[in-house]
């Protein structure tokens, strides 16, 4: 299984990813991957969006950094819907 493959199962599953649970399958660079899915995944493109949520994480020292949360949305499918699903 690819990496693409990987990720596209894990955020339709779960609905989102993160880096850590990325890194927690093997995958190091999560942001080209989406970059991918996004821009250039026709059959994915066409059914879902991606959103980037930015998450205030707190790290070992106390200090707060920020990352990026990636929500699937599921596309309108018909003119009528003119909402995202989540």
């Amino acid at each position: 299984m690819t990496q693409r493959e990987k990720v596209k199962k894990a955020i339709i599953s779960r609905g989102y990813i993160t880096a850590r649970q990325a890194y927690n399958m093997g995958i190091m660079r999560l942001a080209p991957i989406i970059f991918i899915l996004k821009n250039e995944d026709s059959d994915f493109y066409m059914k879902y969006a991606i959103r980037t949520d930015t998450l205030k994480v707190r790290n070992r020292d106390g200090s707060y950094s920020y990352v990026a949360k990636y929500v699937l949305l599921k596309r309108p499918t018909t003119p009528n819907e003119s909402r995202f699903e989540i």
